[in-house]
């Protein structure tokens, strides 16, 4: 419960905890959110690492001199394809195993079921759509894997939607967000982030709810 309270904490007062970060590290706050967002989207077991509001804050605090735009831009960019790299050849080699296993202790299987079920509605443009949707962004690459999805395809989407997902975030927290209101209310900007990235997965959840629930009715009708 404690763990819960303080991912809730840093998810809550990035700028806080990001101004920690800098303080104490230094330049090797580059290296640091690197691989947090290597993790986030390379690693299964790690979809609870802040994505979008934290490429929001890190562009805030570009603005203000403590980064380089263009050279972080860079990093999270090639952090966020090699992420996805490593997640799909995950999914490619070892995914079959774990998919069809019934339990499976490092991976949550409703998740994963979630993000199979988005993918075949999708298709190949799920790599770039599940950028801006917290978990499935996890998991998307891994299933991708899983499907032998066609590497120099999943390539091309991959590295689309990093660029697409890195700049929107990263750009829009250093052009907005050290305008006097969102500083203001930098908490409130970073809870709407979140409810706007994980809207579209509840859309998604609830409309294939009340599909299964139409289609039950309807065969029972019959």
């Amino acid at each position: 419960m404690d763990y819960l309270k303080w991912l809730w904490d840093v998810a809550l007062h990035l700028d806080k905890h990001l101004s920690f970060i800098i303080d104490l590290y230094g330049n090797w706050a580059y290296v640091i959110f690197f691989m947090i967002i290597f993790m986030e989207t390379g690693l299964v077991v790690a979809p609870f690492l802040p994505g979008d509001s934290l490429l929001f804050t890190i562009g805030a605090f570009s603005a203000l001199g403590h980064f380089n735009i263009y050279l972080m831009a860079a990093l999270l960019i090639i952090a966020a394809v090699v992420g996805d790299f490593v997640n799909y050849w995950i999914g490619y080699y070892v995914g079959p195993k774990v998919f069809y296993k019934e339990n499976s202790w490092f991976i949550d299987k409703k998740n994963l079921a979630k993000t199979h079920d988005f993918y075949e509605r999708h298709g190949g443009k799920t790599v770039i759509i599940a950028r801006f949707m917290p978990i499935i962004r996890t998991f998307a690459p891994f299933v991708a894997g899983v499907g032998k999805m066609s590497y120099p395809r999943f390539f091309m989407f991959n590295v689309t939607g990093a660029v697409a997902w890195v700049a929107l975030f990263l750009f829009g927290g250093y052009f907005f967000g050290n305008i006097p209101m969102v500083k203001r209310n930098f908490t409130l900007v970073i809870i709407g982030i979140i409810v706007v990235s994980i809207t579209p997965g509840i859309y998604h959840f609830i409309k294939s709810k009340m599909d299964a629930r139409a289609a039950g009715q309807a065969k029972s009708a019959e």
